[in-house]
C-alpha cells in the first residue's frame, strides 16, 4: 500500500515538474502583443539577412522587437543599444 502511494506521489511530482518546465520555456522569448514589430529582414547589427546564420534571435527592447542574425550580435547590441536604436528608428 505504501509503495503504491509513493509511486503515485512520485508520478504526480514528475508530471507537475514537466508541466512547469514546459510552461517556463514558453515565456522566454515570446513577444507581447504590445511590442512594435521589427521592420526589416536583416540583422540590426550586421545587416546580414535574417536566417543566414541559423535561426534569428528576437528580443524586445523598450517595447520594440529587435532581430539579430546570431547571439553574438545580441551582445554587441546590449553593449551600445542607443547606437542601434537610432539605426532602428531610421528604418
Amino acid at each position: 500500500m505504501k509503495t503504491r502511494t509513493l509511486k503515485r506521489k512520485t508520478a504526480l511530482r514528475s508530471l507537475c515538474g514537466a508541466g512547469l518546465l514546459a510552461l517556463a520555456s514558453c515565456g522566454g522569448s515570446a513577444l507581447t502583443g504590445s511590442a512594435e514589430p521589427y521592420p526589416a529582414d536583416t540583422c540590426l547589427v550586421t545587416d546580414n539577412k535574417l536566417g543566414s546564420m541559423g535561426d534569428p534571435v528576437s528580443k524586445v527592447y523598450q517595447g520594440k522587437e529587435v532581430k539579430f542574425c546570431c547571439q553574438p550580435c545580441v551582445a554587441k547590441f546590449e553593449a551600445n543599444p542607443d547606437k542601434y536604436l537610432q539605426k532602428l528608428a531610421a528604418m
